[in-house]
């Protein structure tokens, strides 16, 4: 008896007959090609099995029945021979799979341009109209990329409207205003926030089709990916997300940075700076591991272009000490000597570097005059990590600890540098330590996550200050669950 999953010697020799009579072989002509595949029959045995009179081995049954196929497959696909075991289904000239496959093999060989019409073709495989949109830097509008041959629409607030809050929630939301259903998609590269889809359906009752729905997150996590991906080759992309121009300073700065948002299965963390076009001495990054997270933020004295080469200095010292597995005591060190013989005149950097352990909630770091980051917990501030103080980087320091502080599950870490504090209102009054304390627990409480709470905190900072900063704000947010 053949085992699941097989097809019967009878049924592949029937088969087998049948088959040569359509693709026009003779048995000579079969052996011919059986062999050039490597079968090791003769001619008289592949004969005898065909009439049964001989068993071949189930491995030449199947490579007579690929060379018959093969000749059925330049005459017609109509008839086919089955194997003696089930083979994977060829490749997919219909449904989802085929227009993800279509759209990321096309990308390859494409400029960043081309992603939104790629985007296009392949939403017309799920039945829907696609638009792209994407968040601009400073994440208060969502911005229609061009390519998708739909009648044009002018930038969509990131507050108070529909695709709004898909962005800021991260769900799928049907929408029918003006008539048009359609399908709201968040375009999430891993934890990173790039924008939403837009998926226009034929009906109102397409909405609630829970296959379609998933076929749209499908290709709106792909287009995500490729956006993120191929963003970096060209220009084209990136100068959708300003709303102004860059300052040299700015520039230099962006191009250091990791994505604003990432997250592991415990792990979350945000970040986010001001003034987006115009930033200078303000930086932060971090790394990702199994086992731990590396978090950075650093404010380097001055204003402009040569805040700007003193931040990315430290911010490169730090980061190939980090990936060179020295620790935050060689890490700073390695800060210092950089910022001190690169930058002279008393130049300095302050920052915070910190590492999590996951496992154990142990955190260690290092606060080089710098504001002592906050502790979070039950939704409230409980503590200033104020441990760990030392000198800028760049005036020499050779005595100093790493400080240590045990997180609870659910505990938050907000870093961030004098900018945000220090912002004035017309009355010449500070955003103040207190106004951060109260915006945090508020955040939390609601249960925004660390991505849309760092954007209300700099949208709050900007508007204290009537939206012009007269110094970098950064921050970084960062929410650890255990496993």
């Amino acid at each position: 008896m053949p085992s699941q999953g097989q097809v019967p010697l009878d049924a592949q020799r029937a088969g087998l007959r049948a088959a040569l009579r359509h693709a026009d072989l003779t048995v000579e002509q079969l052996w011919t090609r059986y062999f050039g595949y490597g079968g090791n029959a003769d001619l008289i045995d592949v004969e005898a099995h065909l009439t049964g009179l001989v068993r071949l081995p189930d491995v030449d049954g199947d490579l007579l029945a690929v060379a018959v196929n093969e000749r059925l497959d330049e005459l017609s696909a109509a008839r086919r021979v089955p194997y003696t075991r089930l083979l994977r289904p060829p490749r997919p000239t219909t449904g989802p799979l085929a227009a993800l496959l279509e759209l990321l093999e096309s990308a390859r060989t494409s400029p960043p341009d081309r992603v939104v019409p790629l985007a296009v073709r392949a939403g017309r495989v799920l039945g829907v109209e696609v638009a792209v949109h994407v968040v601009d830097h400073e994440q208060r509008r969502l911005v229609r990329l061009p390519g998708d041959g739909l009648p044009p629409t002018g930038p969509v607030s990131v507050d108070g409207t529909l695709p709004g809050r898909v962005f800021r929630s991260g769900q799928l939301l049907p929408s029918e205003a003006g008539g048009l259903p359609r399908l709201w998609v968040p375009l999430l590269d891993g934890a990173d926030r790039i924008g939403v889809l837009e998926a226009r359906v034929s009906t109102v009752r397409d909405l609630e089709d829970p296959g379609l729905r998933e076929q749209c997150w499908w290709l709106a996590s792909t287009v995500a990916h490729l956006l993120s991906s191929m963003g970096v080759y060209g220009d084209v992309l990136e100068r959708h997300r300003r709303s102004r121009p860059r300052s040299p300073s700015a520039e230099l700065i962006w191009q250091q940075l990791p994505p604003l948002t990432a997250a592991t299965d415990g792990f979350v963390l945000a970040g986010l700076l001001e003034p987006s076009s115009d930033v200078g001495g303000d930086a932060f990054d971090y790394a990702l591991a199994e086992d731990t997270v590396s978090m950075t933020v650093l404010d380097a004295m001055g204003h402009g272009l040569g805040a700007g080469l003193m931040a990315a200095a430290a911010l490169a010292a730090a980061r190939s000490a980090r990936r060179d597995g020295r620790g935050i005591h060689e890490q700073a060190g390695a800060v210092d000597e950089v910022v001190a013989a690169t930058f002279p005149d008393s130049a300095f950097v302050t920052g915070v570097l910190a590492e999590l352990d996951l496992a154990s909630g142990r955190l260690r770091y290092v606060r080089a005059g710098h504001p002592s980051p906050l502790l979070l917990r039950d939704g409230r501030v409980v503590k200033e990590l104020s441990g760990g103080q030392r000198m800028p980087f760049g005036i020499g320091t050779t005595g100093f600890a790493v400080a240590e502080e045990v997180l609870e599950p659910g505990d938050w870490l907000a870093l961030y540098t004098d900018g945000v504090t220090e912002a004035r209102d017309a009355a010449g009054q500070w955003f103040g330590e207190q106004r951060l304390v109260e915006f945090l627990t508020r955040a939390v409480a609601d249960g925004q996550p660390p991505p849309e709470t760092a954007r209300r905190l700099m949208r709050a900072v900007l508007e204290h200050q009537g939206g012009l900063l007269q110094d970098d704000a950064s921050v970084l947010l960062a929410c650890w669950a255990a496993r």
